[in-house]
């Protein structure tokens, strides 16, 4: 399996139109497996993990399969899951924070 990242990202439904895909890509808010994607046409693979910088916070998320089409929300679900998002990772960074200096105390 392989396809353009930015078809993808359209079919996942995390941008309505190509162009605007193409736009995130090309302005560096893109990444595949921690290194920026530099073209839309880059290919995206099962088990790759994508950063996504998107509307003011971070999506990292691991491709789960290939997209024929754009389909609804629920035919999405299939296609990637959630790794972390930024609030839950800076959530989850404060409370380790946090007990680390409280074991110190």
């Amino acid at each position: 399996m392989a396809q353009r990242i930015d078809k993808w990202l359209v079919y996942a439904r995390f941008v309505k139109h190509r162009a605007r895909a193409q736009e995130l890509i090309e302005q560096g808010h893109v990444r595949i497996n921690r290194e920026r994607v530099a073209k839309p046409s880059h290919a995206v693979k099962e088990n790759d993990v994508l950063t996504i910088a998107l509307a003011g916070h971070v999506r990292v998320i691991r491709v789960l399969a290939e997209a024929e089409r754009r389909g609804g929300p629920a035919s999405v679900a299939s296609l990637y899951e959630a790794v972390a998002e930024s609030s839950e990772t800076h959530g989850k960074l404060a409370e380790k924070q946090d007990a680390e200096a409280k074991a110190l105390c």
